[in-house]
């Protein structure tokens, strides 16, 4: 059994951004930007804002995070994002979900010019995703994808069961990985709540992607020997023996399925880390289509 780090990696992918970014300021060009809008004060997602401001800073972006009260009204977040769609200092921006109940995602996302949608939720994104087109992918199948790719986890002709339909993650995930690419070509089966012998379906997977988001849902007797596990889920749970009172798990019970498989991610660590590593890398992409260059790793 082997681990699929994503802290790791995606640290060797930021690297790897910097990199290409000091070239970038070499070259006598400014840095790339991230633009990041946090609405209210959900705590997850002042974490996850924390974690992209410092990712932002370690591969030499430039960024700020535009903070508004749980209070703004729809139009008034819909006139910021037509600001940031306008400002040509930035490169790419993001709006952190989820929005207060009274507003409407989907009317905010639909606002984001898609050149600059570097979370990859556009329509316009998530179509050119599904014809292979040039997009923005979204951030964590991009991760899920890149983690595949760089551990070598042969996808080509396998059984794959995702098991959550979202359109952030399982529903472009089984699209990418379908796909005539380097990492695709599998067979792919998108399970959902109204899935009948889900069981018996996961036993047949070669490669068993939940993003489902309850804890411990897969356990060891869904899982065949040899299978490779991709853990999305992020799930708190109380734990009275940790200092906080919690601690986070994913949707795989991980102590007794980890044994069972050859590849498997753990959480936290795992998928996480290269969600934020692959809007690091969408962001960069949309730099490069402002300022074409060339540059050779």
């Amino acid at each position: 059994m082997q681990i699929l780090d994503g802290k790791k990696l995606s640290m060797t992918l930021k690297e790897e951004i910097k990199e290409e970014v000091d070239f970038i300021k070499e070259q006598g060009h400014r840095a790339p930007h991230l633009s990041a809008v946090l609405v209210g004060n959900n705590p997850a997602s002042e974490a996850y804002m924390r974690n992209k401001v410092k990712s932002c800073n370690m591969v030499g972006f430039s960024s700020d995070l535009i903070r508004r009260d749980a209070d703004i009204t729809q139009a008034e977040l819909l006139l910021l994002v037509d600001k940031l769609n306008s400002d040509d200092g930035v490169d790419g921006f993001i709006v952190q979900l989820p929005l207060p109940d009274h507003i409407d995602d989907e009317k905010v996302l639909l606002a984001i010019d898609p050149s600059k949608d570097v979370d990859g939720f556009h329509p316009y994104n998530f179509g050119c995703m599904a014809q292979g087109m040039d997009c923005f992918l979204p951030a964590t199948p991009y991760g899920i994808m890149l983690m595949l790719e760089r551990y070598e986890v042969d996808t080509s002709g396998k059984n794959v069961v995702v098991i959550g339909r979202s359109n952030i993650v399982g529903t472009p995930l089984s699209i990418l990985l379908s796909r005539k690419n380097k990492v695709g070509n599998a067979t792919v089966t998108l399970a959902h709540s109204r899935t009948q012998n889900l069981k018996e379906i996961c036993q047949r997977a070669d490669i068993l992607i939940s993003a489902l988001g309850k804890p411990f849902f897969v356990t060891h007797d869904m899982v065949k020997e040899g299978a490779v596990i991709i853990d999305v889920g992020i799930n708190r749970i109380d734990d009275l023996s940790r200092k906080s009172g919690s601690r986070l798990v994913g949707d795989v019970d991980f102590e007794k399925v980890a044994p069972k498989s050859s590849f498997i991610t753990p959480v936290p660590g795992g998928v996480g880390p290269m969600t934020v590593a692959s809007l690091m890398m969408n962001t960069l992409k949309a730099f490069r289509r402002k300022f074409p260059y060339e540059y050779e790793r």
